[in-house]
């Protein structure tokens, strides 16, 4: 992007914001920027932020730039078909179905508006429960976008963007939650209240949704399509498989016996760690870190090796159970009392052969509730490494109800 076509692309924007009606900015546009394209947006918008614009201002315009940019961006052809398992085509083939789903929720509520009486409604009401069941369903397609996407656009200096579809994401939530308990609290309501109340919640989902994935489809992922390498997208397709998929996704996308990322190698970058730092697959640590991470946990750990013996125990703050030094070595069964061998070695057994994963208990203590669960510990292969015994005081996390979103802290 010429230094130019920046001012040229920035003063536009400003003048959005200082209230230069759409018309009048989109003929601009026309005159001086032919061929937007989605990834001068993005950048533009991440340095307008930087450069002290409000946040929320820019999203409370972005609909409005999407307005006047939108003849240019749907001029925009991808450069070469995106492969049919890639991790952004999963995206898209997701955004259609979605749209279909509002598509039939539109008519449904336009027949809604027209009808008199209950019939028509008690008649879409399976309908309507199985789109809101599809709409809840799409929480790993959001998931998959903050936790994986947005991160990797972040790192190649695309922050904004994601921001902004981040926010809205918190927004559909609500909605498609308002939706859903609508639905099940329908025997319960006036009528003509749910009716009401029905046409608004659907009419936001589809302007919200529409507008969503239009921003999406025309500058978010044409932006990644540009600056992500192909060893972030084979990466990013292996997240995709770990967070999972919605029940509406078709099969061929998201199959396992295809390459993760068409005509790119599956072969993963080595990377060296710096000497004194743990390579992790999902990070690194230094031993310091570990150390203080396992501390800081609010439960007691104790790791066993395959061979029964106590290797290894944090030092939680206020710890359920002692602990000493003296232990680390010692056999399982000599650290519990002889009544409960019989049960710490079926829990081991059942664990080396396989048997079983996971074995909990809950005993009162000195006024407390104390959990304790026992974990098999297996290597990516299925090897048996050893047990691990995780025990949490649930007294105060039992007495939690409702809800609480805000921080309360004093001072």
């Amino acid at each position: 992007m010429t230094e130019e076509r920046k001012v040229i692309l920035k003063r536009l924007i400003k003048e959005l914001h200082s209230g230069t009606s759409t018309q009048e900015v989109k003929e601009k546009v026309k005159q001086y920027l032919k061929n937007v394209s989605p990834t001068e947006i993005a950048k533009i918008e991440d340095e307008l932020v930087k450069e002290g614009m409000p946040r929320d201002e820019l999203q409370r315009l972005c609909d409005v730039h999407l307005e006047v940019f939108r003849e240019q961006l749907e001029k925009e052809k991808p450069r070469e078909e995106i492969p049919i398992d890639h991790p952004v085509n999963i995206l898209l083939e997701e955004h259609k179905i979605l749209t279909r789903f509002l598509e039939e929720l539109s008519t449904i509520i336009e027949n809604i508006r027209r009808s008199e009486g209950k019939s028509y409604v008690t008649q879409a009401m399976p309908k309507l429960k199985h789109i809101a069941e599809d709409f809840l369903d799409a929480e790993k397609h959001y998931l998959r976008e903050e936790n994986v996407l947005f991160p990797i656009l972040e790192k190649h200096g695309i922050t904004e963007p994601p921001a902004i579809m981040w926010t809205e994401h918190t927004r559909l939530r609500e909605e498609k939650k308002h939706f859903h308990r609508l639905l099940e609290d329908y025997d319960k309501m006036d009528f003509e209240d749910f009716k009401a109340q029905l046409c608004e919640v659907a009419t936001t989902l589809y302007e919200i949704l529409s507008s969503h994935f239009f921003k999406e489809n025309n500058i978010l992922f044409p932006t990644a399509m540009q600056v992500v390498t192909e060893q972030e997208w084979v990466d990013a397709r292996k997240e995709f498989d770990e967070i999972g998929y919605c029940c509406f996704t078709p099969e061929q996308f998201v199959t396992k016996e295809k390459p993760p990322v068409a005509k790119v190698a599956e072969q993963k970058l080595a990377f060296a760690a710096p000497a004194g730092v743990l390579q992790f697959d999902t990070g690194t640590l230094t031993k310091d870190e570990v150390e203080a991470v396992l501390d800081t946990l609010p439960i007691d750990i104790t790791f066993v090796d395959k061979d029964d013996a106590v290797k290894y125990f944090n030092k939680a703050e206020e710890r359920v159970f002692v602990r000493a030094k003296s232990v680390i070595g010692r056999k399982v069964q000599q650290c519990h009392p002889q009544k409960s061998i019989h049960i710490v070695n079926k829990i081991v057994e059942a664990f080396k052969n396989g048997e079983k994963d996971t074995a909990e208990f809950w005993i009162p203590l000195n006024g407390r509730l104390i959990h304790i669960r026992y974990f098999a510990v297996r290597d990516k292969q299925g090897k048996y490494l050893g047990v691990i015994e995780v025990t949490q005081d649930l007294t105060d996390i039992k007495k939690i109800e409702g809800e609480k979103r805000l921080l309360d802290w004093k001072g």
